[in-house]
């Protein structure tokens, strides 16, 4: 009897199976530190030593306003400021490199046998990929807040609207993006039985994913044949609504297309890694 009644709960397990990757990470702190320290070095180094508000103020021809160079940033970044606008795409950067591993522990445990214990228990296959997601989802929020505290540190500049209810917005977007994206490397890593398949998956989606969006630099600046692919690119919106929230004065009507972007791409992307995980997730 308690048999059928766990069973016909469709979220046993889930909390446990969360857990249990979660521990990978917070019992490792040198995973944690690794995960973390990548983007800061990006903004530290990267994001200071391409002071391009300096590179225009300092190389301007004689007798032109030294206003000129705010005006060519805001105009072409939206911020005076290029360390901000960087500081802000390294939490999509950081969020990209988390996710991407997520489908590489579904191969680990279906090699070790884990899987299938899981699968002899009343735990839904379902179950399964979406603790992996939230696991994936709760590390990538962690490691955003650490690392947007850093970019206070170092010199980030919020905009005027900017008020402590934007940080929700922030987690909002995050969340979406982890949910898609971790969704769709667990989509692949579903029927992979070898890991370095799905390292070379990953290491062929890691960095189009990541320079085919505003991350580096607007789209507006991109070539004509990149701009298409960087306008379907989810980090693309998920940066940019971070950016609206954080740096930017708000344009409330291109904040809710990116919310509204990355909440069809999440749903439709983790829709379809449950049913494939439905279908194709055995013994």
């Amino acid at each position: 009897m308690k048999a059928n009644e766990t069973s016909g709960n469709p979220f046993h397990g889930l909390w446990g199976l969360t857990n249990r990757e979660l521990k990978k990470w917070y019992k490792e702190p040198f995973i944690l530190f690794i995960s973390i320290i990548q983007p800061i070095i990006w903004m530290g180094l990267f994001g200071k030593a391409m002071n391009l508000s300096a590179m225009f103020t300092r190389n301007l021809p004689p007798g032109f306003p030294s206003e000129l160079a705010d005006q060519i940033m805001i105009r072409t970044f939206g911020t005076s400021d290029y360390f901000s606008f960087m500081a802000v795409g390294m939490l999509s950067f950081m969020t990209l490199f988390t996710t991407m591993f997520s489908g590489m522990s579904i191969v680990w445990d279906r090699r070790l046998g884990f899987l299938n214990k899981v699968l002899s228990t009343p735990v839904s296959r379902g179950v399964i990929i979406v603790s992996k997601i939230l696991s994936a989802t709760l590390r990538s929020l962690v490691q955003a807040t650490i690392i947007l505290v850093f970019a206070l540190l170092l010199g980030l500049k919020t905009s005027q609207s900017f008020t402590p209810i934007n940080v929700l917005g922030i987690y909002a977007v995050l969340f979406l993006l982890c949910m898609g994206l971790s969704s769709l490397f667990l989509m692949i890593g579903i029927r992979s039985t070898r890991w370095e398949t799905q390292m070379a998956v990953v290491n062929l989606l890691n960095l189009p994913l990541m320079f085919t969006s505003n991350v580096f630099s607007p789209v507006s600046v991109m070539p004509d044949w990149l701009q298409p692919i960087a306008n379907v690119n989810p980090v693309t919106y998920a940066t940019d609504a971070v950016r609206q929230l954080l740096i930017y004065e708000m344009n409330f009507n291109q904040l809710v297309l990116d919310f509204a972007y990355l909440g069809v791409f999440a749903t439709v992307i983790a829709s379809i890694s449950i049913v494939l995980a439905l279908r194709y997730i055995s013994k």
